[in-house]
Order: structure tokens, then sequence, then C-alpha cells
């Protein structure tokens, strides 16, 4: 029994030696070389082949410079306002969100832009708590070897914004016909607004809710002072 339990040992040490090598190497891959696909753009392209719908994955990459200011400054105003001084975690979001957790069935995340960036590019779509602690170790990760900027650059260009519709050019394009460059802050705030809900929400034809979420956001991005990338 003994060796049994040695040799069982070896196979686990054997494995997480790979994994940690693995995941460390893609990672520090992807801060040179831009994400070409994730696990969410396969799942929804799936899906609307199952709907009856073409295939479609509508992204285009924008290096950072050649996305709007506004744009960066809405997503954080929106989504995560102490991205630049966090190092991932936001952790009073997080107790929130446990305790909301141990109201509810339902799994609520209190995720950063890090976090979310980390479960959008490395991770498989849908909730759980193995995969929220895959995602605390990518977002570990990513905050070691990756900058802020790289971070935000990549964040913007792999989130969901619509229905195949991946990215800030691509959104750009679809709901205001324009490059990403050139969108307002209006404009740029409007796209962040549906991030909860991007194929239930509307950009261009919100809801009251949408609306009012975009107002919220402009009011959060003319309090936030400059962002330090």
């Amino acid at each position: 029994m003994k060796g049994i339990g040695k040799l069982i040992w070896r196979f686990v040490k054997l494995f997480l030696i790979l994994f940690i090598a693995i995941t460390v190497f893609w990672v520090i891959l992807y801060r040179f070389v831009n994400p070409p696909i994730t696990w969410l753009m396969i799942t929804r392209g799936f899906e609307r082949k199952a709907d009856g719908k073409e295939w479609k994955i509508d992204k285009q990459w924008r290096d950072f410079d050649d996305i709007a200011d506004g744009m960066k400054r809405a997503a954080v105003a929106a989504e995560d306002q102490t991205f630049l001084e966090n190092h991932g975690f936001d952790f009073h979001a997080i107790e929130k969100a446990i305790e909301k957790n141990s109201k509810s069935r339902k799994l609520i995340g209190g995720s950063t832009i890090s976090q979310q960036t980390a479960k959008n590019v490395f991770l498989w779509p849908g909730r759980s708590w193995v995969r929220k602690g895959f995602e605390a170790y990518f977002t570990l990760l990513i905050e070691v070897f990756w900058s802020k900027r790289r971070i935000m650059e990549v964040y913007l260009n792999v989130i969901e914004m619509g229905d195949g519709i991946y990215g800030v050019q691509a959104a750009a394009q679809n709901y205001f016909h324009k490059d990403a460059f050139d969108l307002t802050r209006a404009q740029c705030a409007a796209i962040v607004s549906i991030f909860p809900s991007p194929l239930k929400w509307s950009p261009t034809n919100p809801s009251d809710y949408v609306r009012h979420r975009q107002y919220l956001i402009m009011k959060n991005m003319r309090r936030l002072g400059p962002l330090d990338f």
C-alpha cells in the first residue's frame, strides 16, 4: 500500500508541475500574442447553429492606443473602479457577493476587470465554485505577468458585446458604424451598459433600465480621476 501511495503522489506532483508550467507559459504567451478565440465565442457559435442561425464570431482586434479613452474610462467606471489600484481582487465586492450567495442559490460574482479577463480568455462559460477557483488562479497569473494596460486591452477586445459580437471594434461598427477610436463618451457608456446581459440588451435600442445604467456610468466617468495606464 505504501508503494502505491508513493506512486499516486508522484503522479499528483507531476500533474501539478505540468499544470503550473503549461498555464504559466500560456499566460506569458498571451502577454505578447493576442488571444485568437475564447471558449465563450465557440460556445455561442454552436448555440447560434442550434437555433438555426449562421455561425458568427465578429471580432477585430484593436491595440490599446486605437481604442477611445472613453471606452476604458467607461469600463472602469462601470465594472471596477479600483482597477488600477487593486491586485486583481476587490475584497469588499467579494464580501458582498458572498453575503448575497448565502441567501440565494444563484452564484453571484464580485468580479474585477482582471477576474473577468481571466475568465473570458482562459476558462469556459458558466458559474461554479470550481471555475471561480481557476478564475482566481489565472487572475493571479495575469496580475503577475501582464500590465494593467495589457489586461484592459485584452478585456476590451474579447468581451461579449452582442449576439456574435466580441470586442469594442466589432461593437463600434455594428452599433454606431464607426471605428472604436472615434466613439463618443456617451456611446462608450451605452456599450458598457449592456455588459451584464449583452444578448438581451441593446446600446442603440435601450430599455429604461439600460438607459439608466448608461446615465450612472457617465456620472461615474466624470467622477473618476486620471487613469494612468
